[in-house]
């Protein structure tokens, strides 16, 4: 039987051992991660927040709850939000779950073992759905990073990187990753 997202909510709140996401109604926890996919995005997170201006942005690692039209609730690796639309939550939403429905700058997934298919066959198509602005996967065993980018006329672009490429995200002007940081 489906739960509602008011039940999601107060699990997600108060289970301070577990990362929750709503998948078709159906609660779902994300799994533990190995280092190498933990290690990835920590790095990514710290080279991010050293780049963008912090009255703009912030980088949320497993923080924010992406809303999907279907009513998922999908919690990625990393998302960068706007530092204006947590003002707006904490405003209109005090004390409640950050759910976010505008799209983002930047969401990123880190692949694993576990999770690797999934989040390309099921969770890049629903951030694409959002609208999100770039889309990026890590992949640390291959040492890979892949990047949807959203086009003018909301078709997405896939680009695939490696070695010592270094890659600026479109919709966050000056900042840039060097690939081979994100594996060190």
């Amino acid at each position: 039987m489906p739960i509602s997202f008011d039940t999601y909510a107060r699990v997600a709140l108060e289970d301070d051992d577990a990362l929750w996401e709503l998948v078709g109604g159906q609660l779902r926890q994300k799994p533990v991660m190995t280092v190498e996919h933990d290690g990835s995005y920590w790095n990514l997170a710290m080279l991010l927040s050293k780049q963008l201006d912090a009255q703009r942005y912030r980088v949320s690692q497993n923080g924010g709850r992406l809303r999907i039209a279907s009513g998922t609730y999908y919690l990625p690796d990393l998302c960068v939000i706007p530092v204006a639309v947590l003002h707006r939550l904490r405003r209109e939403r005090p004390g409640e779950l950050a759910v976010l429905d505008e799209p983002l700058p930047l969401v990123v997934e880190v692949w694993s073992p576990s999770t690797g298919d999934y989040d390309v066959e099921v969770k890049l198509r629903e951030y694409q759905l959002r609208r999100d602005m770039e889309i990026w996967r890590l992949h640390p065993y291959e040492r890979t990073l892949t990047i949807w980018r959203r086009q003018a006329d909301g078709s997405y672009i896939e680009t695939r990187y490696w070695g010592d490429a270094v890659v600026a995200p479109v919709a966050l002007p000056g900042v840039e990753i060097a690939l081979a940081a994100l594996f060190e």
